[in-house]
């Protein structure tokens, strides 16, 4: 369509920086599991069963190393480390980042004692900070995964903690959704989530992957 076609200009796409690589990976769809790491579902008071998804906005991407905003109508933002994997041209995983899912956990919390939805508490601006995205194999299940917050270790994990491997977890979304290149998938969190400041300076590193570090800017 010519640019007359439009009422207004369409939103650029929301993209990732490819290692080694001059292209991006344009974004469609972000689909986030939870609770996919044992212990972490046990500090939230669940034992694992079968994964269950929510999902966040594409245009929630942080990327090409932008620090979020703290986000407004919270007092409680947690931090949740992710393996992200990214589904190619031809349907499979095509390459692996190191993802933050961001979280108002007290209005998760108030969603949860109502039964109803988390997109505010999952799906809010600036809400999926995203590290350049690595093509090829998984990481080793050994590879840890971790974050730091002002230098102090919160979170610490294997990819091989995972209930649910991510090839298990693109075949249950494709049971959900008819899945697309350009989806990401935030796998899951390892124990320890907690709560950042504004201010706060976040490190997220996965074995093997390009990490992730930003701030969280004051708003």
């Amino acid at each position: 369509m010519a640019m007359s076609d439009w009422l207004f200009p369409p939103r650029p796409t929301p993209s990732l920086p490819i290692v080694g690589s001059t292209q991006r990976f344009p974004v469609r769809r972000i689909v986030c599991v939870g609770q996919n790491y044992a212990a972490h579902a046990r500090e939230m008071g669940h034992e694992r069963a079968e994964p269950f998804f929510f999902t966040k906005p594409a245009d929630a991407l942080v990327a090409d190393g932008a620090d979020p905003t703290y986000p407004s109508a919270t007092a409680d933002l947690h931090h949740e480390v992710e393996l992200v994997c990214a589904v190619g041209a031809d349907g499979g995983i095509a390459g692996w980042a190191v993802g933050c899912d961001l979280t108002r956990r007290d209005l998760q919390a108030a969603a949860k004692a109502k039964g109803r939805p988390w997109d505010a508490a999952k799906g809010f601006d600036q809400s999926a900070p995203c590290g350049d995205l690595h093509l090829g194999p998984l990481p080793d299940a050994d590879a840890p995964i971790e974050l730091r917050v002002d230098g102090e270790l919160r979170q610490s994990g294997r990819l091989g903690d995972m209930v649910w491997a991510p090839h298990e977890i693109l075949a249950k979304a494709r049971e959900l959704w008819a899945v697309q290149p350009g989806d990401l998938i935030f796998t899951g969190t390892p124990e320890g989530v907690g709560p950042l400041e504004p201010g706060a300076r976040v490190d997220c590193a996965i074995g093997g992957l390009p990490p992730l570090s930003f701030t969280v800017r004051p708003r």
